[in-house]
């Protein structure tokens, strides 16, 4: 049975299958762009610092207040 929490279901369950975790298949699929295909991003290292606590703040990385630019860049990169 769906969950009606989770915004993208499809790409929750295809997460779950590959073997990401609930939480981070959750946030993943939540994020207001998920599902859709990009890669026209610039890399991390050219986003200012309010850009990437912005881009922690969508996907919940905790302690993102505390960070700094390399370490947000850092806690990023998985997501």
């Amino acid at each position: 049975m769906p969950d009606a929490r989770i915004k993208n279901e499809k790409q929750y369950q295809a997460l779950l299958e590959i073997g990401y975790s609930k939480e981070k298949a959750a946030r993943i699929a939540n994020t207001p762009d998920a599902g859709e295909k990009g890669g026209n991003a610039k890399p991390y290292d050219l986003w200012t610092k309010e850009e990437l606590y912005q881009q922690a703040r969508k996907v919940g990385i905790p302690g993102r207040s505390y960070m700094n630019k390399k370490n947000l860049i850092k806690s990023l990169r998985p997501n």
